[in-house]
């Protein structure tokens, strides 16, 4: 029987495919504005929110963009893979900057496909099949933050087990 190392423990009760999701919505944005992952976000069942540090609002044509691209990712049913490691280990693959103060010396790497990595404690699907489809709700832009409400809609998890 394989053992996982100690983490941190994780305070949240995530939704798994809107807690994915946000991984896929974070490294759309990363690639698209060269950006940095969200730095404040609120993921719930219903809908969430994600908020982008961005030198202008992106454009009616970059929002489509955007959503577009993020169902694209969820299309390609990637698989989501779990892997730990050392600090060192996985500053080479992914930011840290966000990493609370006191965090544990072995890292949890969450992996959508080959499309996003981050460290996260989080609770997520086993494929990005099982997230649904990804629908912008509205957003605004104040004071160089971009607020992006969003939702998941028809995922299919759980319902293999019902």
């Amino acid at each position: 029987m394989e053992t996982q190392p100690v983490i941190n423990p994780h305070n949240k009760e995530e939704y798994p495919p809107m807690h994915t999701c946000e991984h896929i919505l974070n490294a759309t944005m990363v690639r698209l504005f060269g950006c940095p992952r969200s730095r404040n976000a609120h993921i719930e069942r219903k809908k969430s929110k994600c908020d982008y540090l961005l030198a202008a609002a992106p454009t009616p044509e970059q929002t489509v963009e955007i959503e577009r691209t993020v169902n694209e990712v969820i299309a390609r049913h990637l698989d989501v893979t779990v892997d730990y490691m050392p600090h060192e280990e996985a500053a080479r693959y992914v930011d840290l900057s966000k990493l609370p103060e006191g965090v544990s010396d072995t890292l949890r790497i969450v992996r959508v496909g080959d499309y996003d990595a981050c460290a996260c404690a989080g609770a997520h699907v086993g494929n990005t099949s099982e997230i649904g489809r990804f629908e912008i709700l509205s957003h605004d832009f104040a004071d160089g933050r971009w607020r992006v409400r969003w939702r998941v809609v028809d995922s299919p998890y759980g319902q293999q087990d019902a």
